[in-house]
């Protein structure tokens, strides 16, 4: 059982408050952990100690909690004391899955997280580096953990549509997010002077972030998307470094799990860093455009995170147009054969990459995409040929076609005479029929040698078939025994 002892204002003692207290100092701590490795730990001289983060263990036998009085009641020049008190009471840990174990502890504990959220929100109490350092390491104690096995390690099945799956919500979060919004509070302060948090939020601690985005709980990842989006506007110095920990989260997730439930906020952090991007673009962003974002469209769960993946590669096209070649010859190369719905998110983000290509880059591309475009009009998935017939409804795909009719136009021309003459969904026969009296009215001429080319190939076909037949029956009349 945990001691709770009522806070009294003469244990504060002045000539203890300036300087506060260091890390080699002892201090009068309220959470009096009995485990030997908190010990050891406290005892270690500064020097001897990582300048990364270290994720401490919980203390495992009872300690004493005590209960502070709050810091606007006390003396400016005492807040600096209590202030790391209520830090290490903070970073005492419990069980959280037990809503009736600890209960007067953990209110404690939630009751001054609160009052460190206010103050840090505030900027009542400037925090000077012992004081950061201290809630930092707090911070890292209580988010940094072991996350619980995923869905499919415990059922050996996967869901991969996010409706019909249940969400497995952390029972500890009521307690995380108070932590979490300390952090983000700390982050976006004003107050907060990156020269100095710059050594506590370090790259180790970036890292233990993103390794928190494999969470099942969205309401985790999405503090996390907007943490880590704070620490890459505010921190230039981990720019690099986020981006490339970001890129290592996608090739282990393309080339070896296939599983991660926080690749769309990651991706969202991205739009947002692309956005920002100068022009004309470092080739580190091309080659991570060709190397991490097109392989995204490999995994066959794309459809969690296919939105925001298609606004990332829309950005790229339209902060530099010369990359459209790039994207369109990188879609077409992990081209779906076998699964029509994710056929169908690819034709809907090719239609948004057309938008932002220019003629030259299009003609590049232009004959391999309508080569699998007319694959994709011959569809007997109705939806797969109703959504590459949908490509003539915008009119900057069709001013593209408009200027290169001669090359298009006879590669998809059987495609086209095909569906009207026997695809089974009557709809996909009228958008047909629509497609191929536009190209009647924009070049009728072309249209006329085209048809002329298709009737003689059917012929020829019609009588390689025919010949192809005579010569079995010959064979059959050799084969078979004289009567």
């Amino acid at each position: 059982m945990f001691k709770i002892i009522k806070g009294k204002k003469k244990g504060l003692k002045q000539e203890a408050i300036e300087p506060p207290p260091g890390p080699n100092v002892s201090s009068d701590v309220t959470v009096n952990h009995a485990s030997r490795a908190a010990v050891v730990s406290e005892q270690q001289p500064s020097s001897a100690r990582s300048p990364a983060v270290t994720i401490s263990s919980a203390p495992s036998q009872p300690g004493v909690v005590e209960v502070l009085p709050m810091l606007k009641d006390v003396p400016m020049a005492e807040r600096h004391v209590l202030f790391l008190k209520k830090v290490h009471i903070c970073s005492y840990m419990f069980d959280l899955s037990d809503p009736l174990k600890n209960v007067t502890e953990k209110e404690i504990k939630r009751q001054n997280l609160m009052e460190l959220i206010d103050l840090v929100q505030s900027g009542s109490s400037k925090m000077n580096e012992i004081m950061q350092d201290e809630m930092v390491k707090m911070i890292s104690l209580n988010i940094f953990r072991c996350l619980p096995p995923q869905s499919h390690e415990n059922s050996g099945t996967e869901n991969l549509d996010p409706e019909e799956d249940d969400m497995y919500l952390d029972p500890s979060w009521p307690h995380l997010q108070l932590v979490y919004e300390l952090l983000l509070k700390y982050v976006v302060s004003s107050d907060t002077d990156t020269k100095v948090a710059k050594r506590y939020i370090n790259h180790s601690f970036v890292l233990n972030l993103l390794d928190l985005f494999d969470t099942e709980d969205p309401r985790e990842r999405e503090y996390l998307k907007t943490i880590l989006h704070r620490v890459y506007g505010k921190f230039m110095v981990h720019r690099p470094f986020i981006r490339k920990a970001i890129n290592n989260i996608f090739y282990r997730f393309i080339f070896e799990t296939e599983r991660h439930p926080g690749i769309s906020e990651l991706l969202e952090i991205l739009g947002s860093i692309i956005n920002g991007f100068a022009i004309p673009m470092k080739e580190e962003h091309k080659l991570f455009l060709s190397r991490a974002l097109i392989p995204l469209h490999k995994p066959k769960s794309i459809n969690l995170y296919h939105q925001q993946l298609s606004y990332c590669i829309t950005q790229f096209v339209e902060k530099d147009y010369k990359l459209a070649d790039t994207v369109i010859k990188g879609l077409l190369k992990y081209w779906p054969v076998t699964n029509c719905a994710k056929e169908i998110l690819f034709l809907g983000e090719l239609e948004e990459v057309l938008d932002a290509t220019q003629p030259a880059e299009f003609q590049r591309c232009m004959v391999p995409l309508f080569r699998r475009i007319g694959c994709c009009i011959n569809s007997p998935h109705f939806q797969v040929a109703e959504r590459a017939l949908f490509l003539w409804n915008n009119e900057r795909v069709v001013s593209l076609i408009a200027l290169n009719r001669p090359v298009i136009l006879p590669i998809i021309f059987e495609s086209l005479e095909r569906n009207v003459q026997g695809h089974w969904n009557q709809t996909i026969n009228e958008l047909t029929a629509n497609v191929r009296r536009m190209f009647m009215e924009m070049d009728p001429e072309l249209f006329e040698d085209c048809q002329t080319q298709y009737m003689d190939k059917e012929a020829t076909l019609n009588e390689k078939s025919k010949q192809r037949e005579l010569t079995w029956k010959k064979l059959e009349s050799i084969a078979s025994p004289p009567e």
